[in-house]
């Protein structure tokens, strides 16, 4: 049997994209997945975005060792990059791997699981080996960071990431991403082109475009009268150049939705263009944006979200990242937070507590200015209050409509209960209540309505019709416009 290894994903949509890509890799080359207790090769894939997250990893880490003591433990990802070192004194781990060296990482692996030890690896370490027998690979250069060369398929993942841009210069005072992944860089549009196609070609219903800073694709590359990459006319070139069915933008910073790309959804219908929009927030309040250093005030967000909500019509899912307790917020910032977000139509929230990080500015104004914790607990329960009420009344609105939705891997337990999970294509979860009990294989197209919304806020939904890649029309460009 070849070397198995398990690769473990911490963190954002772009950091499960790099972990894909580096599954995928392995495979080719012929490693075979198994469980974390059996695999020869554990990769652990960071994230460093809060200092919980970073005690994640390291639990895990810890785990591994003691349930699988003659694994070969590669970290990569944010922490790997921020404090390499810290990670390699970790008994049981072998190699580090920072973001600058991601794109070398499945060579490091394999090595790995060919029993071969760190030091051997065809690629020469940047640190030599530490006192705990694990060697680095980590630097400040970012030359090889993109795992382009990783084709993305349809498989374990039925709606994979495609990360088309890496790292950010936004330098907001609380975000590592500046010292973990560097500044901005894009993938060129000839290797997304060609990995659309070879993704359609493989059966892929729905490809998601991923970035660390997605809005700014394209901001640095050679550009002259002929030639003016940006994300809105990478996506229309999506859309009318190749039969992709349908294509999802991840997480997209509210300065970056220009009327080019806002348009974009009044020019393709939801079943090419999912109408579900991530509008990172952070702060509802203008004095907190501006010692965060983030590009935007409370009314250009407004400004935005209205946009979105009038070119795609009430089915639009818009979403959100908040954060409380930045140093320094008081009751009254918080409270304008509060009211904005009650004010707009959000159909979910991603929460969290400030968690200051060394290396930031806001690592100084925490020293200054702390928020007390118990006043951060009690701002988060109001916060996780306030998104449940959202989340409830958004997907209350949509019972009785009809929607698009791509089926994916459904768990034995639902498909016991003759139930198939399902994603709609405005980012709804759903579980799909089949008349015949039978489940309906993952990655296949499907209309269905929505029928009922749980205590628990799942969605049941019933099968008007699946459809097939022959049924699904590709139109041009205003062929459609934002309502389902």
């Amino acid at each position: 049997m070849p070397p198995g290894f398990h690769i473990e994903n911490f963190g954002c949509r772009s950091a499960r994209a790099d972990g894909e890509a580096i599954a995928e890799r392995l495979h080719a080359s012929g490693l075979a997945s198994d469980p974390m207790p059996q695999a020869e090769v554990v990769i652990v894939n960071t994230c460093s975005v809060t200092a919980e997250a970073d005690r994640e990893a390291r639990a895990y880490i810890r785990r591994t060792h003691r349930l699988n003591p003659e694994a070969r433990i590669l970290v990569t990802g944010c922490y790997a990059q921020r404090a390499p070192q810290e990670l390699a004194a970790i008994e049981g781990v072998s190699a580090v791997v920072g973001n600058s060296h991601k794109a070398l990482a499945p060579q490091i692996a394999a090595s790995l699981a060919a029993n071969s030890p760190s030091a051997a690896s065809p690629i020469v370490p940047i640190t030599a080996l530490t006192n705990s027998g694990a060697a680095i690979w980590a630097d400040d250069a970012f030359a090889h960071s993109f795992l382009e060369e990783a084709q993305v398929l349809p498989g374990l993942q039925t709606r994979p990431n495609l990360k088309i841009q890496e790292g950010c210069g936004n330098r907001c005072t609380f975000c590592v991403i500046p010292q973990t992944r560097g500044n901005s860089r894009s993938l060129s549009s000839e290797s997304i082109l060609r990995q659309v196609r070879n993704f359609v070609a493989a059966g892929g219903n729905e490809l998601v475009f991923s970035g660390i800073n997605l809005g700014r694709w394209g901001r640095d590359l050679p550009r002259n009268l002929d030639n003016n990459p940006n994300l809105a006319a990478l996506v229309r070139a999506i859309l009318t150049e190749t039969e992709l069915p349908r294509l999802r933008l991840s997480s997209i910073e509210p300065m970056d939705w220009d009327a080019d790309l806002i348009n974009l959804f009044r020019e393709f219908p939801p079943t090419r263009l999912a109408r579900h929009t991530h509008l990172p927030l952070q702060s509802g309040s203008d004095a907190v944006l501006r010692r965060m250093h983030r590009r935007y005030r409370p009314w250009h967000y407004v400004e935005k979200a209205a946009a979105l909500s009038a070119t795609c019509g009430d089915t639009l899912t818009l979403g959100a990242d908040v954060m409380t307790g930045f140093p320094g917020e008081t009751d009254a910032e918080f409270t304008e937070t509060y009211e904005l977000i009650r004010a707009l139509p959000f159909g979910y929230l991603h929460l969290f507590p400030f968690s200051p990080r060394p290396g930031t500015r806001a690592w100084e104004l925490h020293r200054q200015s702390p928020v007390p914790p118990r006043v951060v607990t009690e701002r988060m329960a109001a916060l996780r209050t306030l998104a449940r009420e959202k989340t409830h009344a958004h997907r209350q609105s949509m019972i009785g409509r009809t929607l698009d939705a791509i089926t994916l891997h459904t768990p034995e337990a639902l498909a016991a209960e003759g139930r198939t999970a399902a994603l709609t294509q405005n980012f709804l979860p759903i579980e799909i209540r089949n008349a015949d009990e039978r489940i309906t294989p993952s990655n296949t197209l499907v209309s269905v309505r929505i029928a009922a919304l749980a205590d628990d806020l799942t969605l049941a939904a019933t099968l008007v019709s699946p459809s097939t890649r022959e049924d699904r029309v590709f139109p041009s460009p205003h062929a459609g416009t934002g309502s389902v």
